[in-house]
């Protein structure tokens, strides 16, 4: 299986230039994405993003904190564009698990991303709810669990095998924190990975043999020793 890369970005600049790699499938964003990428009206500036890329698959999120207003903008942004997958954290700021927003939203054929997940009971919990054809992506943040000394690959084993059980249903590893973890990611079985543009950028470059990448990284040492005029 092939595990499909998207861009994790909210830049304008960055999406259209990224939007043209045939490598970059499909692209997600979050509220801090957005507010670092100068964002002040988000339907405006997620409109912006689906006009330059609406063939590939966008994740869009809610950033209310309630059911009832959660609710409202998952509708909202539903209605953006054919290519829009809502995205929906597993629980609110208070952890409580966002078990019926989910299913309802899933109920309506709303396309959806939850995100926010780091273990396979949370990913068992939102596969209970779930139907079998309306598509959902379940993103499960690996780096973020590393930085606290967890291991997040049994994780992905437990919940990539809860989900073959569903065609609709795709894993999806987030929290990039260095391009060898898409190859983790390939053969963990993952269906999708989300990673910034500059860990995309070294993941092209995949193949340098080690003389290679010896030969450059002195090269590297040398133009900036000659830069500083460094004298023994």
């Amino acid at each position: 299986m092939t595990t499909k890369i998207f861009c994790d970005i909210a830049e304008l600049d960055l999406i259209k230039k990224f939007n043209k790699k045939k490598i970059v499938k499909g692209f997600t964003t979050n509220p801090s994405l957005m507010r670092k990428a100068g964002a002040k009206d988000y339907k405006s500036y997620s409109k912006k993003i689906l006009k330059i890329c609406n063939n590939k698959p966008v994740s869009l999120e809610v950033f209310a904190d309630d059911h009832k207003a959660m609710k409202q903008q998952a509708l909202q942004i539903n209605t953006w564009g054919k290519n829009v997958y809502v995205k929906v954290p597993v629980a609110n700021s208070k952890g409580v698990f966002m078990g019926k927003i989910i299913k309802e939203l899933n109920n309506l054929n709303i396309k959806l991303n939850i995100t926010a997940v780091y273990s396979a009971k949370q990913t068992e919990k939102i596969l209970k709810l779930i139907n079998k054809k309306t598509k959902v992506i379940i993103s499960i943040f690996a780096g973020r669990a590393g930085d606290t000394g967890k291991d997040p690959v049994p994780e992905f084993k437990k919940s990539i095998t809860m989900a073959k059980k569903f065609k609709n249903v795709e894993i999806l590893w987030a929290s990039v924190r260095e391009p060898y973890n898409y190859l983790q990611a390939k053969q963990l079985g993952c269906h999708i990975i989300t990673i910034p543009p500059t860990t995309i950028e070294k993941i092209e470059n995949f193949g340098k043999t080690f003389d290679q990448l010896s030969k450059e990284t002195v090269k590297a040492f040398l133009v900036d020793s000659k830069k500083s005029k460094f004298k023994i």
